[in-house]
């Protein structure tokens, strides 16, 4: 299953990033073949619908969780009808390898 992280960086030092539609980046890990794809959010500076956006990026992904600091309004029914779970990750000091590791267990 894939798996989307909002990251404050590319690499998997950098920290969950609180923004969800404006994060600085997606990591896409994949809990079965346990790949890593690092990918730049192209929204993360746009005006407005920026999460309808990032939404739409994760779907193309074919993610099936996000775990991000937190979501706007607008986004739960967005990815309730695409069946996607959003999991809110308090501790914002986390690590991208440490939720990784929490994945796998």
């Amino acid at each position: 299953m894939k798996v989307a992280i909002t990251s404050t960086g590319n690499s998997l030092e950098a920290t969950i990033d609180l923004r969800f539609g404006r994060c600085s980046y997606f990591i896409i890990y994949d809990t079965e073949s346990k790949s890593i794809e690092f990918i730049p959010n192209p929204n993360k500076d746009i005006e407005e619908n920026a999460g309808q956006a990032s939404v739409q990026l994760v779907v193309s992904r074919n993610a099936k969780k996000i775990i991000s600091g937190e979501f706007g309004l607008k986004i739960k029914p967005l990815l309730d009808s695409q069946k996607i779970q959003m999991i809110v990750l308090k501790n914002l000091d986390k690590k991208i390898k440490d939720i990784i590791e929490m994945l796998n267990h």
